[in-house]
């Protein structure tokens, strides 16, 4: 291998050696005899960027009102702020559930109600009233307190109204509605020359399978078939072909639970004695937050240890019709809910109650608007029907004044005095053009 060559080390760069580049010496005589300077820093050389020109302050004279309205701004600004921090946040609404209490003087124990409860009952009550969001639910006019003919005799209707709440279990009232129908059209008479129909007797005498057949629609008809069966019978040999009239009798029967019994004796016998709790009743009252309970048995209990006995029938209308409007079980019209809206109700959903706070806005502003461009419209309207009685008014004063309407004298002969000739020869006059 050949020989690698000798490479001297680099020369150091000092301030000594960069002296000779310094700016100003052209001639290189003078740089030989001339005793060297003392050398310059590189960085000396270069200006200093952080070195900024100070702009001179010019001080400026406002007049004595910019100042005070200034000063006045400025003292408003502050008192806003102080205000702020002063202003404390409104205080949430407290919500407690129904709760046992003692009383201090008697020792008594008693039941007291959840926080609010008049205020959304009321709320409620408003919203199911006619033109409210829950409106026109299918309880309505598909309950099962409505569904027994009204041509049917008393015992029959009773009999029809213990049915249909029967079938109604784990079914929607559409449903059910239809179901009831078929039975009250479809179903043979027990004997030639008996009404057909709805009633206990032709229950009796009906086929099971057809019984199957009119009611297949609703949920788990095969046991409400044979429920039937065994109510039938059951009325026939213990309650002299009536329905019972006690809650007792009515739960003793295959089929009929709690909930059922209740709303049978309130719409059959008219007598309230307890609350019909479905599962609308159930989940609603839950979700409000008025108590927790596991099952609507639960739910009826507790309920009836504070809410108003007048009440009690009235409940079950209006929380089934505002879950079958509303408070859906899926999909919930938070939005529409006046319970929502006014931050009564702890399980609202606040995306579609700000959403429909907006919406509620919108619509407030816009019958505003419509209201003045109605006001607009009716101000318009007389100023057109002033200007057409104006025009009206001077029309009729510029009219040509007839001749012979005219009562006024020419010389000391009246119109109806005048001749033919002489009343021609004064239109003529009249009609010349008058010299200026």
């Amino acid at each position: 291998m050949p020989p690698r060559p000798v490479v001297s080390p680099p020369r150091r760069i000092t301030r000594s050696s960069l002296a000779r580049f310094r700016y100003g010496d052209d001639d290189s005589s003078t740089k030989e005899n001339s005793t060297p300077p003392p050398p310059i820093d590189i960085e000396d050389a270069i200006p200093s960027l952080t070195a900024a020109r100070k702009r001179k302050r010019t001080t400026t004279i406002l007049e004595a009102s910019s100042t005070t309205s200034l000063r006045r701004a400025i003292e408003t600004k502050k008192e806003e702020k102080e205000i702020e921090t002063k202003q404390v946040a409104a205080p949430r609404r407290q919500r407690k559930p129904a709760r046992k209490t003692v009383d201090a003087d008697t020792g008594e124990a008693k039941v007291s109600p959840p926080s609010h409860w008049e205020e959304m009952y009321d709320a409620v009550k408003a919203m199911r009233s006619p033109g409210g969001a829950a409106a026109n639910a299918a309880v309505d006019t598909m309950g099962c307190e409505r569904l027994a003919e009204t041509s049917a005799n008393p015992r029959d209707r009773r009999f029809q109204t213990l049915v249909a709440l029967m079938l109604s279990s784990q079914t929607k009232d559409t449903t059910n509605a239809v179901a009831m129908k078929r039975l009250q059209t479809e179903l043979p008479p027990h004997a030639p020359g008996a009404p057909a129909g709805l009633n206990l007797e032709n229950v009796l005498a009906a086929d099971p399978e057809l019984i199957n057949k009119l009611i297949w629609a609703v949920g788990f008809h095969n046991n409400k078939t044979k429920y039937l069966k065994q109510v039938a019978v059951i009325l026939k040999d213990k309650w002299k072909g009536d329905i019972p009239d006690t809650i007792e009798g009515l739960v003793a029967l295959p089929g009929v639970g709690p909930k059922m019994a209740h709303l049978c004796l309130s719409a059959a016998w008219d007598r309230t004695e307890g609350i019909g709790v479905d599962v609308h009743v159930h989940r609603i009252t839950n979700l409000w937050g008025w108590h927790t309970t596991k099952n609507p048995e639960e739910t009826r209990l507790a309920l009836q240890s504070w809410l108003p006995r007048d009440r009690w029938r009235e409940i079950n209308w209006l929380l089934v019709g505002f879950g079958q409007t509303v408070c859906l079980p899926v999909g919930r019209r938070c939005g529409e809910c006046d319970l929502g809206l006014r931050g009564l109700c702890r399980a609202a959903e606040k995306k579609k109650v700000l959403e429909g706070r907006r919406v509620r806005e919108s619509t407030v502003i816009e019958k505003v608007e419509n209201d003045e461009a109605i006001v607009k419209v009716e101000e318009e309207l007389e100023q057109d029907e002033v200007i057409e009685k104006d025009v009206v008014v001077n029309e009729a004063v510029n009219e040509p004044v007839k001749e012979s309407e005219t009562d006024v004298t020419d010389g000391l002969e009246t119109n109806s005095e005048r001749t033919p000739e002489r009343r021609e020869a004064l239109s003529k006059k009249a009609r010349r053009p008058k010299r200026v």
